[in-house]
């Protein structure tokens, strides 16, 4: 079957051969260069935790649940100051799924939702818009601790 289309200028055009522009002006996506930004990036914000946490447990001398918080405390802070001047956004634009996964990317959220809803007010605004995000990451999270962990509770009454 064979459709017409008419161009700018009232010509008419083949399907076939609009198909063939279309195929040939599709923008190519690099998946592979996309994966090797996403890996470097999440890695490099993988090696910062870890270097906190040396920090703070071996230079600072802290228990090792001590280091560990601080250190995700750190990367917290530290994501919410770079989505607030507009650089983290910019990472993720790069680094795609790099900058999500990590406890910055739920940081990066919770800051961009109280960003844009700040002109609401504090608490209709801010807070209304952090915990709509905050509260479906907890239950999911919620759900798939308890999940898990019936699995863990059946498997050593199995075993």
């Amino acid at each position: 079957m064979v459709y017409f289309i008419h161009n700018n200028d009232g010509d008419i055009m083949n399907n076939q051969i609009v198909q063939e522009v279309i195929k040939d002006n599709k923008p190519k996506i690099a998946y592979f260069k996309r994966m090797l930004y996403a890996f470097i990036v999440g890695g490099s914000i993988g090696l910062l935790g870890e270097i906190f946490f040396q920090l703070y447990f071996k230079i600072f001398s802290l228990d090792k649940e001590t280091a560990l918080s601080l250190m995700s405390i750190s990367l917290i802070v530290i994501a919410s100051i770079l989505t607030g001047v507009g650089i983290y956004d910019k990472l993720g634009q790069f680094a795609g799924a790099g900058t999500i996964l990590p406890i910055t990317g739920f940081s990066n959220s919770m800051t961009s939702a109280a960003l844009e809803a700040k002109s609401e007010g504090i608490i209709q605004g801010i807070f209304a818009n952090m915990f709509k995000l905050a509260g479906t990451v907890i239950v999911s999270g919620s759900i798939s601790a308890f999940i898990v962990g019936l699995i863990s509770y059946l498997g050593d009454k199995i075993w």
